[in-house]
């Protein structure tokens, strides 16, 4: 990946973690990046990335 590519796919993760973090419990935003990131990489959709990335946040906080 390129970096303009990487700033791209970061500009995305922040505007789509942006609804996650206002409803969340407390966390740390690189994890939920990190999940994010890596289903967009794997050719998920932004909604499924969004998902993939809550509910791995969810098995982190259990």
């Amino acid at each position: 990946m390129d970096v303009a590519a990487l700033a791209t796919l970061l500009h995305e993760t922040s505007e789509r973690h942006g609804p996650y973090e206002t409803s969340a419990p407390e966390h740390h935003w690189w994890d939920w990046y990190a999940a994010y990131m890596v289903a967009r990489e794997n050719g998920r959709t932004p909604d499924e990335a969004s998902a993939d990335a809550a509910h791995h946040m969810e098995s982190l906080l259990k």
